[in-house]
């Protein structure tokens, strides 16, 4: 009997040592798995800091949304934007620093945030830049109302300086530096003073005639005239196989234009008549942002002069795709 208890109690003895080993090893494998779930987490966290950091204070990759810069920059292309060549803001479209002796240089392709963004909030406005620049510029959640992606910045060329008279004609522009008595087409200038060929037009001057021919129609229109005479709607017959008004500018300014021929009387369209005659004087510490792609952007023309403290980057090169991989600075 007394082998029979011996024998029982080593048996015992034996299931009960290996199910707290088991449970020890069981407690062992959780606490590695757990300590390696935080290891990863850490790492990740880490990760995003960093590139949080180096976005806002270093280099930010911006992914190209608007055919604003063709042919320079394709919609669609990957650059590399440098924080610091005009100062570092402290968080995104925040105060700047160190930016005293740091200005933007006429022709730069420079980002800056849209004057005609629609803000959803300051708190939305921040988290949506933490989320763009922490993806890499692979997830934007800030969207308009029909879905497609927000532009909270822009890219463009400094194409007017401080001191600039600037002024468009038929989509062209023309250039009156400080001190210049008289205005210089732009081509010309740019010749002259060994800036990039890049700005180009897409549309010649055989279109104008109908595009004047139709925002003064639709001034007649707006004036409550039914009438109109036979040369603006002969000129008008070239806009018919036209889908949409490429130079919204000039229409708007052939438009005013022809309001002040209407009525005379009318001063608020003769003053609109006389800022486009005038065209757009460019404040020093200011720049006037344009498209390389003069016909199909939304830029200085529309919405002025931005400030340099406006202005968070300088584009230097372009990394992808990969067979157009070279520097815009």
């Amino acid at each position: 009997m007394d082998k029979v208890y011996a024998f029982l109690e080593e048996k015992t003895e034996k299931i009960l040592t290996d199910r707290r080993r088991m449970k020890e090893s069981e407690k062992r494998r959780k606490k590695s798995v757990k300590s390696e779930a935080l290891s990863w987490l850490d790492a990740f966290v880490f990760a995003i800091i960093a590139v949080l950091l180096i976005n806002q204070y270093l280099f930010q990759l911006f992914v190209i949304p608007s055919p604003s810069m063709v042919d320079t920059i394709e919609v669609g292309d990957r650059v590399v934007v440098s924080k610091m060549s005009y100062g570092t803001e402290l968080y995104p479209a925040g105060t700047k620093i160190f930016d005293s002796s740091k200005h933007v240089s006429r022709d730069d392709i420079i980002t800056f945030y849209n004057p005609e963004y629609e803000s959803k909030g300051p708190l939305f406005d921040i988290l949506s830049q933490v989320v763009y620049m922490g993806t890499l510029s692979l997830v934007n959640i800030d969207r308009n109302a029909d879905g497609t992606p927000a532009e909270r910045l822009f890219v463009k060329r400094a194409a007017g300086f401080g001191g600039d008279s600037v002024k468009f004609e038929n989509g062209d522009v023309l250039i009156k530096p400080a001190g210049y008595g008289v205005y210089i087409p732009e081509d010309a200038f740019r010749s002259d003073n060994g800036l990039s060929d890049a700005p180009g037009r897409l549309i010649g001057q055989d279109y104008y005639p109908g595009l004047q021919a139709f925002a003064r129609l639709y001034a007649l229109q707006e004036a409550g005239i039914s009438s109109a005479p036979n040369h603006l709607l002969n000129d008008y017959q070239t806009m018919e196989d036209k889908q949409y008004i490429l130079d919204s500018y000039e229409f708007t300014k052939e438009q005013t234009l022809y309001e002040t021929l209407i009525d005379p009387s009318d001063m608020e369209a003769r003053s609109r008549n006389a800022r486009y005659n005038a065209g757009i004087y460019v404040p020093h510490g200011y720049a006037l942002p344009l498209g390389d792609n003069r016909d199909n952007s939304r830029d200085g023309r529309y919405f002025g002069p931005v400030s340099e403290d406006d202005i968070n980057g300088k584009v230097l090169f372009r990394f992808w795709p990969v067979n157009r991989i070279g520097s815009l600075d």
